[in-house]
């Protein structure tokens, strides 16, 4: 006999599976732990099979749940097409889409996009999660994002890649530093100058070490700091190089707060959209990628722009 699997049933599977927790599942269904619970434990069992792994208070998808996931997120996505399609004007989008975006993409380009994409689409709830390269890759790997946008190329096997658009990284100093006047850095002086980076895991530093590799060199790091912001207060304060991208510094270039320093070393990068091949990929998926690829900034967003020490 086929198991009767209800729509509730589905929606908690799908919830569960995206925020870990019964107690989170439950709040954003607006049911009770006990019903919630219930309905997992029900479709465990009619299914006669276990979709998750429960290691201490979290549940995590087993293989099995991974593979059922893009399904039951399909089936929800039809019925709610069909919901609204009766209520709705004909093709206006609704819906959640969970993007995990890197740091430098997630504070500087996609706040902006994606307020004019709700703008346009106000049906919709973009849930926008600032991870590190790494961290957007394991989201995008287990399923706990929709798409990630990642700072470089997507080197996961398992996952498919697209480059988004260009992006450059600069090095920085303190407008006091002593090299900030000193003409062109060389290897030397690169390898001697105390470093304040970014956390591994991160694709900013990524760039880096693998730009100072190619010559010999490797990034003496003074401090290892998670955030834009503090890696420039540091860099401000005199305590050491930075390497950041031309988005997050360009206000300290332009009021002279930062200094630009002229090196030998090759600090381009693509910004690239990630995402898995099993995923569901909605009608709302399809137009947010849709609208990222044409919104993308320009090829030479900021060719020359950022003032040089001399």
């Amino acid at each position: 006999m086929t198991p009767q699997v209800s729509f509730r049933q589905l929606q908690v599977f799908v919830s569960v599976a995206r925020l870990g927790t019964v107690s989170a599942a439950a709040e954003a269904l607006s049911l009770s732990q006990s019903a919630t619970s219930q309905a997992l434990s029900d479709l465990e069992r009619q299914l006669g099979v276990a979709l998750f792994e429960r290691p201490g208070r979290r549940l995590c998808l087993n293989d099995l749940g991974r593979r059922l996931l893009p399904r039951a997120e399909e089936l929800l996505d039809g019925l709610a097409g069909f919901v609204a399609a009766a209520r709705e004007p004909e093709g206006e989008l609704s819906g959640v889409l969970g993007i995990s975006a890197s740091a430098t993409v997630g504070t500087y380009l996609l706040p902006g996009l994606a307020g004019r994409f709700s703008e346009a689409h106000p049906a919709v709830d973009l849930r926008l999660r600032l991870r590190n390269t790494v961290e957007v890759i394991h989201d995008v790997l287990r399923l706990q994002a929709d798409l990630g946008l990642i700072e470089g190329e997507c080197r996961e096997p398992a996952l498919v890649g697209e480059p988004w658009c260009e992006d450059r990284l600069v090095v920085v100093a303190a407008p006091g530093h002593a090299l900030a006047h000193g003409g062109a850095l060389d290897d030397a002086a690169l390898a001697a100058a105390p470093w304040i980076l970014r956390e591994s895991g991160s694709g900013t530093r990524a760039v880096l070490e693998q730009a100072m590799q190619a010559r010999g060199l490797r990034p003496e790091a003074r401090l290892e700091l998670g955030q834009h912001e503090a890696i420039k207060q540091a860099v401000r304060a005199g305590l050491g190089l930075g390497c950041l991208s031309e988005l997050s510094v360009a206000g300290e270039l332009e009021r002279g707060e930062l200094v630009a320093l002229d090196t030998p070393l090759s600090l381009r990068r693509t910004f690239s959209l990630v995402w898995h091949p099993d995923r569901y990929r909605s009608p709302l998926w399809q137009a947010f990628k849709v609208f990222l690829v044409e919104a993308r900034p320009p090829r030479e967003r900021r060719a020359g722009s950022a003032p040089r020490a001399g």
